[in-house]
């Protein structure tokens, strides 16, 4: 975290790189990060087991750190400063290390995102009481000791990168990564792990292919009894039961006078007779693609929001009392994370026992029912953000500024404090929506695709960091055409940030609409123990 944190201002700062074109590349950066879990989750689940993955993710990610510490280190590795406003700009090879760094990175993102909760949960047994409910708190310690290392991250390391030496604050992440390698590999033999079950993926197109080839066949009263739903071997994976939602699939497993089934129960040919099992991980893939459209756009306010403070805190007042220190631009994104920090304990341990009381269910709320909260304060973030923003610069072009900021334009006399309302709401919807969103796609799948649905969790990000750089271009573009004033221009006190962030609130909007229809009518998945109640809406 502590190698990400700051990565908007290295890229501005260091390799001197115009705003829209550093949120452009860490958009393409996190997205690409974002969707790397697929692979692992894949070969995870499918090959290596989740041990393995994050062993060799884990020496990637160091690996990358190392390289990225390089780049600020070496003189050569990176441009020189800028002379009297006069900037070079980075060479291709310096461009090359770079983004060698961060391909490393995202190699490394790929094994641990969708493996180390997984593993995580892995350690707990499902089948106990003390299980269940040890799973159900991890989720949300695992959010808290997470929100504690990017605060730590966001505040001593960033202001190491910010005031003493990029080198030396890109360094310690690599450092402490050395001592997690460690210790991770120390306990090696204590792990339990679940060995990977072989790859389920290829169900996912046998079973269309096997309900188009019965397309004839009528189910309208077609009994379970007629479907192909052999006795369940893996004790590891969860036996889905047989759902009456897309009905159409139901014709891949029907049994009919030409299927042939050998003498180890399984079909003669897979590509035209199917198990109810196969049926139904497909319907699971479907049932949650609207409700995973929604995490999509729920994402974008997030990304706009985190990329462009930065900016924002670089162009206010960021003094601290009398002695001159100023708080580092990248710090900010602390007050959000420690609003999760803070929350979350009172959420577990006085909110929840209290909403079991009133609402006679297991977590309070539901899963859906806390998404939908999220969606709604984070309408409410990016309001507030646009006020702020609109305030701000109001200040800046009829008030004394105090000094020009590395963007070029001068720094409003208003307070970064007043950063906080909006930092603090993004805070709570993060609580609400992403914890949500973990449970939400962790639950959806069986025990041997648990990586599979962290991954579908973070294919979520990735297409959002992508339309979220697709958005800031085209914005950027449109906005600058025939010398009318571009809204994300790089001194944001001749822009518009302001109606930027309204623009997004107004997405955010038809999200929270689109998501409230899609969570009215969804249907969970059920399996042999009976359908989860987390996930239910009531």
């Amino acid at each position: 975290m502590g190698t990400m944190a700051n990565q908007l201002v290295y890229l501005t700062t260091i390799f001197q790189m115009k705003n829209v074109e550093a949120v452009t590349m860490m958009n393409i950066a996190s997205g690409t990060a974002a969707m790397a879990p697929l692979l692992g989750a894949f070969l995870s689940d499918n090959y290596i087991g989740r041990y393995a993955t994050l062993a060799f993710a884990s020496l990637a990610s160091l690996l990358g750190m190392v390289l990225l510490t390089l780049t600020a280190a070496i003189t050569n590795l990176h441009p020189p400063a800028c002379n009297q406003h006069v900037c070079q700009g980075s060479t291709p090879s310096q461009l090359f290390v770079l983004i060698s760094a961060y391909f490393l990175l995202i190699i490394g993102a790929g094994g641990i995102r969708p493996c180390n909760l997984a593993f995580g949960i892995d350690q707990f047994d499902p089948s106990m009481d003390s299980g269940r409910r040890g799973i159900s708190s991890f989720f949300n310690w695992y959010y808290y000791t997470f929100t504690c290392a990017v605060m730590v991250s966001s505040t001593v390391i960033v202001y190491v990168q910010s005031n003493i030496s990029w080198a030396i604050g890109l360094g310690i992440p690599a450092v402490l990564m050395v001592f997690s390698c460690i210790a991770f590999f120390i306990g090696t033999k204590l792990y339990v792990t679940v060995k990977p079950q072989g790859s389920p993926f290829t169900g996912f197109v046998q079973v269309p292919v096997a309900a188009f080839k019965k397309r004839w066949v009528k189910i309208s009263e077609l009994p379970d009894k007629e479907l192909f739903d052999p006795p369940h071997r893996s004790s590891l994976a969860t036996k889905l039961l047989h759902t009456n939602q897309f009905k159409f699939l139901d014709k891949a497993a029907v049994v009919t006078p030409e299927d042939k089934i050998q003498s180890n129960g399984e079909a003669a040919d897979p590509w035209r007779l199917c198990t109810v099992q196969q049926v139904e991980l497909v319907k699971c893939f479907i049932r949650i693609i609207p409700i995973w459209f929604s995490c999509v756009l729920f994402y974008i306010p997030q990304s706009q929001h985190n990329n462009y403070t930065v900016y924002q805190a670089q162009q206010m007042d960021r003094r601290l009392g009398r002695g001159g220190f100023q708080i580092p631009a990248g710090s900010f994104v602390v007050f959000n994370m420690l609003t999760l920090t803070v929350w979350i304990p009172i959420y577990d341990r006085l909110i929840v026992p209290q909403l079991k009381k009133i609402r006679k269910h297991e977590e309070g709320i539901t899963v859906l029912q806390r998404m939908g909260v999220g969606i709604a304060i984070s309408i409410l973030g990016m309001v507030v953000s646009a006020l702020v923003e609109q305030r701000r610069r109001c200040i800046a072009l009829h008030k004394p500024q105090l000094e020009f900021a590395l963007t070029g334009g001068t720094i409003s006399s208003m307070s970064s404090f007043w950063l906080l309302p909006q930092l603090i709401l993004f805070g709570l919807c993060e609580a609400f929506n992403m914890i949500g969103q973990t449970e939400f796609f962790y639950h959806q799948f069986p025990d041997n695709m648990k990586s599979v649905g962290m991954a579908v969790f973070f294919l979520g990000q990735a297409v959002s960091n992508y339309a979220s750089g697709i958005l800031v271009m085209t914005v950027h573009k449109a906005t600058g055409r025939n010398g009318s004033r571009n809204w994300l221009a790089q001194d944001l006190n001749k822009g518009r940030l302001d109606l930027f962030y309204l623009t997004v609130s107004g997405l955010g909007m038809f999200n929270l609409v689109y998501f409230i229809i899609c969570a009215k009518y969804y249907q969970s998945n059920s399996t042999a123990n009976g359908a989860n109640p987390r996930l239910v809406p009531k």
